[in-house]
């Protein structure tokens, strides 16, 4: 059933006009609200304008609004206020985003109006719509809403202003300040909603950690090596891991001073970081415990680089491959495993070979499998500290290595190593 068939319905149960109706499951929609939740929502709104007025509205905390509620009216502090452009029935719109925050907690906001919020004043907020996002209630602020600002200021235990380093950013945040140092950049054209555009992405890194970003407008400021603050970005996700989004309304300054940046990836235990579901620039410590089929020398299709299997691509049918190097291995400390690839670089560096070295191995031996059965007899069994960014999905749990390096230690180290690290 399309949306204008939701509508309809919707507004014909309803006794209103389908119109309105539609604006508002297309508003909940722009925001990947699931249909059956957007009408649900837009019908507690036509419940409550029919059960009584706006000054009715009741004045929750922040801990006390959830998903089932409708209208609330809130006292609270502006944490952050973002600014982002989107496209919307057509055309663009403006919208303000951010969070607020009470004593007893705080939770992001999306407003459809400019109400001049600014950070760290204090505002009574009504008759707002409580909209789910990602299975938590948002602020939706609208042309109904009232502000009114309050003399007192509330005292919450959150950062006021938006400032954030790189390890606290979480997909969804927005209003976002970062001072970061520039590490990787790459121009490209992509097919947009408005044809070609022209983008830059890369890498940032601060002394927490490092992320993936993209420039909508590209920049001369965000160049490799300068250090820059960011003003208002947002945050979504990409490829499992958050990415910092930098906007038409983002402010770039190049910073006088230098950003400090992580010389090594965050560290975590395999099991932990499985169980936050990807993180960029990692760092993990096992033994490789088993190679995948799949590795050694692959062939791949010339049109969308998968590996084929006889010559045959699953998108593309029979093609001619081309050669490439890869392991995919399997790494174990003891509290998880993982899939570690590797890429020709890596492959050639654990195999003592490169491409051309591989395919006279296959050729001598009329087998192309001894290539990946050398490269299991040179890592199985060995301990090796990983870096690169994981990505958990259906799947399972992968990590694209950046750097593959054999830890050397003492027997009789590693030995008293392990034993401290199982004893309760």
């Amino acid at each position: 059933m399309s949306l204008e068939d939701h509508a309809e319905e919707l507004a014909s149960s309803l006794g209103v006009d389908k119109t309105e109706v539609k604006q508002k499951l297309e508003n909940l929609d722009q925001y990947g609200v699931p249909i059956d939740e957007a009408k649900q929502t837009v019908r507690r709104n036509y419940d409550e304008s029919d059960s009584g007025s706006p000054e009715e509205v009741s004045t929750k905390s922040i801990a006390e609004i959830t998903t089932g509620d409708s209208r609330v009216g809130v006292d609270v502090r502006i944490l952050s206020v973002g600014k982002r452009s989107i496209q919307y029935n057509g055309e663009q719109h403006v919208i303000f985003e951010g969070e607020m925050a009470d004593e007893s907690g705080k939770i992001s906001y999306t407003s459809w109006e400019d109400f001049d919020l600014e950070t760290g004043e204090t505002v009574h907020l009504g008759n707002i719509d409580i909209r789910e996002w990602e299975g938590n209630p948002e602020l939706n602020l609208g042309d109904s809403t009232s502000v009114e600002r309050l003399s007192e200021t509330l005292d919450v235990e959150y950062d006021v202003g938006g400032d954030a380093t790189l390890a606290s950013l979480e997909p969804g945040d927005r209003g976002v300040n970062l001072d970061v140092q520039v590490l990787e950049t790459e121009q490209k054209t992509i097919n947009g909603r408005d044809g070609e555009t022209e983008i830059l992405s890369g890498v940032v890194g601060d002394e927490t950690g490092r992320l993936p970003f993209t420039d909508w407008g590209p920049r001369e400021a965000l160049s490799v090596g300068n250090s820059v603050r960011l003003e208002d970005v947002f945050i979504r996700e990409f490829r499992g891991v958050p990415s910092v989004n930098v906007s038409e309304f983002t402010t770039v300054a190049v910073l006088d001073s230098t950003v400090e940046v992580a010389d090594s990836g965050t560290r975590y235990p395999i099991g932990d970081a499985v169980d936050t579901g990807g993180m960029f620039d990692l760092e993990l410590t096992g033994n490789v415990v088993a190679v995948r089929d799949g590795s050694g020398l692959i062939e791949r299709c010339p049109e969308c680089g998968r590996v084929i299997q006889s010559g045959q691509c699953r998108t593309h049918g029979e093609v001619e491959g081309e050669d490439d190097l890869r392991v995919k291995a399997i790494l174990d400390d003891g509290t998880g495993t993982v899939t570690v690839v590797l890429d020709e670089v890596l492959t050639a560096e654990v195999y003592d070979g490169d491409l051309d070295d591989a395919r006279d191995h296959a050729r001598d031996a009329m087998d192309r499998e001894v290539v990946a059965k050398e490269i299991r007899e040179n890592i199985v069994g060995q301990e090796f500290r990983v870096r690169g960014t994981l990505t958990v999905d259906d799947y399972g749990a992968n990590l694209e290595a950046s750097e593959f390096t054999r830890r050397v230690e003492d027997p009789q180290d590693r030995a008293k190593r392990l034993l401290t690290e199982v004893k309760p």
